[in-house]
């Protein structure tokens, strides 16, 4: 069909999409866009070669963990993991020799002994080429994930990485692909999973307290705003440089835990999305005066960047509705948004305290707790206290690695699976694309191909498993 056809059929002349510089295809791109083509389902020729959701690989009794990245999150993680027995961290790698000199002080006397790699932006293959190590844990700036993630799985490494795993609709796809054909994990660490409330909603909905899910949402609202020009704490401007794409850039926290609930790529898939944006009212002007006064910010002088507030809405196959949000720059309260509207009750987190409701009223305090002692997942009851002690955003850190490093351990499938790294994480660039075309619609690829359809759940039950064991304190 060409193009005139096209567009008379669909209508699409009508709406000025023409005017937009839209290809007539479901693989829609706008005209000059800095990322990658936006790649769909029904254009993209991948079928799968293997089914990731629900695979057991083989049995690991002692994980063997390389480390990359050593500055916030990677420096947290390598202080919750010396409390794990079964592990054993053989490298640790930052591109700045201070960082990685520090973290090696910090396993003295823990029994762990790594090796630094530091000094060259590819000093990170080496640990990817070792032979004797299971898991490449990533914790660099976003646009290093997919790349460092392709090449551990290709050196047959499980990957566990920080959030998102990528950042163009491409990367998720060959992220998918490699995954399949080597058969090796690539869990995107979504720690806000693990959160005991999510965790506790996530229960409640298996055993159908909500009824049937009708609508949910979620957001990540949190003011860094001056983290964004603190060159200490952000090397090389990284953040900033990622905040000149204009979309939903952080989504996984408030998706995660939700399209779990709603059994996302295990039973519904998420359909499309609309995404609309906010200017920017901060980040440009300070980025430009700050141009004038220190050289490290020149780049950014006149620099256009992601609006304060995105609002985006999915609709999923089975005419579900997921609400996210993301603002990291207005100075108001922390809130991640976890709501639950079903056909029998709700619940909400953000404000705090959580709450829950069958009914036009939250229920009192001690009928909350009643409902939270019935319905409290086994993996808090087996190590919540722990986790909380340890820490980590209020343990949910603690409890994301030890169920990482248990399944890995008994082989079992792990919670989240490369679908879900690449379903979550493509939100990022759909929502630019919409954002950039006055909030059109556009489709989300199903990237389990199909499976969707019967791919199981979720299962929290721990029943099997559960058997690595925590040092004392």
């Amino acid at each position: 069909m060409d193009k005139r056809k096209f567009l008379k059929l669909t209508g699409l002349g009508s709406f000025g999409l023409v005017g937009a510089g839209l290809e007539p295809s479901h693989a829609l791109e706008k005209k000059g866009s800095d990322h990658s083509k936006i790649r769909q389902t029904s254009t993209n020729p991948h079928k799968q070669k293997f089914n990731m959701s629900g695979y057991a690989a083989p049995k690991i009794d002692t994980v063997r963990i390389g480390y990359i990245g050593l500055g916030n999150r990677g420096g947290g993680a390598i202080q919750r993991i010396v409390f794990l027995e079964n592990v054993e961290v053989k490298a640790l790698c930052d591109i700045r020799p201070e960082k990685a000199d520090n973290a090696k002080k910090k396993f003295e006397g823990t029994g762990h002994n790594p090796t630094i790699y530091s000094g060259s932006e590819d000093a990170w293959k080496k640990v990817c080429e070792r032979d004797d190590i299971d898991l490449i844990y990533i914790c660099t700036p976003w646009n290093l994930h997919a790349s460092m993630a392709l090449y551990a799985m290709e050196h047959g490494k499980h990957v566990a990485c920080e959030i998102p795993v990528a950042i163009t609709v491409d990367e998720c796809w060959k992220l998918v692909e490699t995954s399949e054909r080597t058969k090796k994990h690539c869990m995107m660490l979504e720690n806000c999973c693990y959160d005991f409330f999510e965790l506790l909603t996530l229960n409640m909905a298996r055993q159908g307290f909500f009824g049937e899910i009708v609508h949910v949402e979620g957001a990540y609202i949190h003011d860094i705003y001056d983290s964004f020009f603190d060159k200490t704490t952000r090397y090389n401007l990284w953040r900033l440089r990622e905040n000149e794409r204009n979309g939903n850039l952080y989504p996984t926290h408030g998706l995660g835990p939700v399209a779990q609930v709603l059994d996302i790529n295990r039973g519904d898939k998420m359909d499309y999305l609309v995404s609309m944006a906010s200017n920017d009212f901060m980040l440009a002007e300070r980025a430009y005066k700050l141009a004038k006064e220190d050289p490290d910010f020149k780049e950014f002088a006149g620099k256009s960047f992601r609006g304060n507030m995105n609002t985006t809405t999915i609709r999923t196959h089975k005419g579900k509705t997921i609400m996210i949000q993301h603002d990291v720059s207005s100075p108001r309260p922390y809130s991640r948004i976890h709501l639950i509207s079903g056909t029998k009750g709700a619940a909400q987190k953000y404000p705090l305290p959580g709450r829950i409701s069958q009914g036009h009223e939250w229920f009192s305090e001690e009928e909350y707790k009643a409902l939270e002692k019935k319905y409290e997942p086994e993996i808090v009851k087996r190590i919540g206290e722990l986790a909380q002690k340890v820490g980590g955003h209020g343990g949910m850190d603690f409890l994301m690695d030890w169920r990482l490093i248990d399944c890995l351990r008994n082989g079992l499938a792990l919670d989240q699976d490369v679908y879900d790294a690449a379903s979550w994480s493509v939100i990022s660039p759909l929502t630019e694309w919409s954002v950039a075309n006055r909030s059109a619609p556009i489709d989300i690829p199903d990237f389990t191909s199909g499976s969707w359809k019967t791919n199981k759940p979720v299962d929290i039950s721990l029943t099997a498993g559960g058997n690595t064991k925590v040092k004392s304190q």
